[in-house]
């Protein structure tokens, strides 16, 4: 799916979330307009993103961005969109760290203005690594880089997994604790269960995920650690970067307590997601950028913690992605754009790498940064 047509993800019409978009906004800052309204290519498979301007002698910020709960009529990649927890959680980060959040503005949490509460951030100028086509491949820009101009983003990357795990008082997170009983894992991974009875409700089971899940109880950590605040999306592919440096860090839906290694086995495997499929489309990606070695290897320089189970951590990883795609999947056939095969564990794009990491095996073949 990272190499095909981006499956359909809205039902909306763009020029009448516009037209609703600046009556909301004249309420709210008099005379003001919202113009240059646009959906960026890039639009995520979840919650939906506008971009516009505002037209206003004096506004709080001319140039915008709009994140709204995800279309009910669109086959959701997510059973519940808490768009007032996003927006807390930015101002939290924001409050507490010296990462690059963008300044959030308004929440609304009434769906009458757009059909779905939204928050509106600002809008920050600079370039993403794409996930269509994958930044591992040859003309992107980040592949294009020389190994040092990687080398800094991989370094402040990693630096804002720490700054943020450390900078964050945990207590200030207590409305990211996850329901349930047993620690904040224990309560994730049973979330996770969840989700995945949510997506094949009706529909044919995994039995590769179900595997999956039966691993994970076998490799379950002695030692959790603590709980810090997790982004939850901790991917290069949601941050913004003004060259090789982070300007913004985006995506907090998924954000909740947990482990540090949850955002760290989150970081290293999607980009092994993206690294592995575009060395099956016969090229080479990039075998040396986010090294598991490395990542590990540059936490615990910047935190004194170092990061331990991540066989664990990155099977979980995987684990939760396939979920994502089985969902993706089972969306694109709702719409009519894919059949739904015989054995569902081929909708999961990542499949072959689960496997192995379900065998014990993924980690030990030649460049993968054991």
């Amino acid at each position: 799916m990272a190499t095909a047509p981006r499956p359909r993800t809205t039902t909306r019409d763009p020029e009448e979330l516009a037209h609703r978009l600046t009556a909301w906004l004249a309420a709210r800052l008099p005379g003001a307009k919202a113009v240059n309204v646009t959906v960026p290519a890039s639009n995520g498979m979840s919650s939906e993103t506008l971009l516009f301007d505002i037209e206003h002698p004096e506004p709080p910020l001319r140039a915008c961005a709009l994140r709204l709960t995800a279309d009910p009529a669109a086959y959701t990649v997510f059973p519940v969109y808490d768009m007032p927890r996003q927006y807390r959680t930015m101002r939290l980060v924001a409050e507490h760290t010296d990462l690059p959040v963008p300044r959030v503005l308004w929440l609304e949490e009434d769906p009458g203005p757009l059909g779905a509460p939204f928050f509106v951030m600002e809008r920050i100028e600079g370039r993403v690594p794409p996930d269509v086509m994958p930044y591992t491949y040859e003309g992107n820009w980040l592949h294009a880089a020389s190994d040092e101009e990687r080398d800094c983003l991989e370094v402040a990357s990693t630096g804002l997994l720490a700054r943020l795990h450390d900078q964050v008082p945990v207590r200030e997170a207590d409305f990211l604790a996850l329901p349930g009983d047993g620690s904040p894992l224990r309560r994730h991974v049973t979330a996770q269960r969840d989700y995945y009875e949510w997506v094949v409700d009706g529909l044919s089971r995994s039995p590769l995920i179900e595997s999956a899940f039966d691993r994970l109880d076998h490799l379950w950590p002695s030692d959790e650690g603590e709980a810090v605040l997790n982004w939850g999306d901790a991917r290069i592919g949601n941050v913004i970067y003004d060259g090789f440096d982070p300007v913004a860090v985006l995506d907090w839906e998924m954000a909740a307590q947990a482990p540090r290694e949850v955002d760290l086995g989150w970081t290293v495997y999607l980009h092994r997601f993206f690294q592995d499929l575009t060395v099956s489309f016969g090229q080479s990606g990039l075998p040396d950028f986010l090294r598991r070695d490395r990542v590990e290897r540059r936490y615990a320089e910047l935190t004194g913690h170092i990061p331990r189970d991540m066989d664990f951590y990155t099977l979980y990883a995987a684990l939760r992605h396939a979920i994502v795609m089985l969902r993706v999947a089972y969306r694109q056939a709702h719409f009519g754009e894919v059949a739904v095969p015989a054995d569902p564990d081929t909708l999961i794009l990542h499949h072959g790498s689960l496997r192995a990491m379900v065998q014990g095996s993924y980690w030990e073949g030649p460049g993968v940064g054991r």
